[in-house]
């Protein structure tokens, strides 16, 4: 992809509603990118949040945004249904894209956006949120480093009340945070091999509100997400267990987000027989690092706009989105199926 030389990239945010908000803030307070315009079908809902921002403009009208050649990117918080499409004329209008997860509602429309802005040498990047935290980083290093050690599992719980979504089920909705941060922490070529999901829908609506999903790799790690719509309470915790450190991450407890056990279990090799095999256990220090308190959402409009002023691919390619959506497919396949256990398609 070769560089574009454009040293502050304009940006159009499409979709008005509570995540376009969110991108809307970032990219007006970013010296990074200026944003040129917010669109949404709802011309005033549009129009209300553009006057907040000064050189901002607002449109109902998509084609009249993409026309425009002040606009380099297009920031996508639009429903999953609509993104290919979308995606797929900004490619087509000579934009770079940055969609809102999942970057597609198929696996078919995830692989034509990520083909086409291949062909047309744009970046297509998938707002993979959570890999931009200062814990994710930090695993994620801990990981390249050796720290961690080979990876044994993730047991990771996303629940809260609410919100139920009218355009997806609970899998799509919440687990693709945690299918991102799986993808972005684990080292290179360690790709998950079969999925099981279960899921239930005690609302009667038609679609799961509550699951799990179990992952699978081919060194025997296997990873647990649990997802649900309908807790009294909100958790946000993620558990990694290796072979050399184990290490818990708590999203909502801002003072201590991550804590790291020099903990593990080990096998004695030394008996003949494998039922005569001891374990030992190793108890030793927690360590809890500080981690940078910044917005995760405003490393990742600056990646966006990096990444297109550089003419590189940004940290959560649409290849990432890609993987995600190869899962979310497995678990699809699984829940039709059962929950029978699903291979995962490359």
């Amino acid at each position: 992809m070769a560089g574009n030389n454009i040293d502050i990239p304009g940006i159009a945010v499409v979709g008005a509603g509570y995540w376009g908000t969110n991108l809307v803030r970032n990219f007006a307070a970013t010296p990074k990118a200026s944003l040129r315009w917010v669109v949404d079908v709802d011309a005033d809902r549009a129009d209300r949040l553009a006057s907040g921002y000064a050189g901002t403009s607002s449109a109902a009208s998509y084609a009249e945004v993409l026309a425009d050649p002040a606009v380099d990117g297009v920031a996508l918080a639009t429903p999953a249904a609509t993104h290919a499409e979308l995606g797929l004329a900004a490619l087509d209008a000579g934009k770079h894209v940055l969609i809102e997860k999942p970057l597609a509602a198929n696996l078919d429309d995830g692989r034509a956006l990520v083909e086409t802005a291949d062909a047309a040498g744009k970046v297509l990047m998938t707002d993979h949120t959570f890999c931009y935290t200062s814990a994710a980083r930090y695993i994620r290093e801990l990981f390249k480093s050796g720290q961690i050690g080979d990876f044994h599992y993730m047991d990771s719980v996303r629940i809260s009340l609410g919100l139920v979504q009218p355009d997806v089920d609970v899998f799509w909705d919440l687990a693709p945070h945690d299918l991102s941060i799986l993808s972005f922490v684990l080292p290179d070529g360690l790709r998950p091999i079969t999925v099981s999901a279960r899921g239930a829908d005690p609302l009667g609506i038609g679609k799961p509100s509550l699951g799990n999903i179990s992952i699978k790799y081919p060194n025997g790690a296997i990873a647990n997400i649990h997802v649900n719509w309908l807790s009294p309470v909100k958790v946000r915790t993620t558990i990694v267990g290796g072979s050399k450190k184990m290490l818990v991450w708590d999203d909502l407890k801002p003072s201590q987000r991550l804590s790291i056990f020099d903990t593990g279990v080990q096998l004695q090799e030394d008996a003949k027989e494998r039922h005569q095999r001891l374990v030992s256990y190793r108890v030793g220090d927690m360590v809890a690092p500080a981690l940078e308190e910044r917005e995760a959402l405003g490393r990742m409009v600056d990646e966006f706009s990096g990444a297109i002023n550089e003419g590189r691919q940004a940290l959560t390619s649409g290849r990432d989105g890609l993987q995600v959506l190869t899962l979310l497919d497995a678990t699809q396949r699984s829940l039709d199926a059962g929950g029978v256990s699903v291979g995962v398609e490359e």
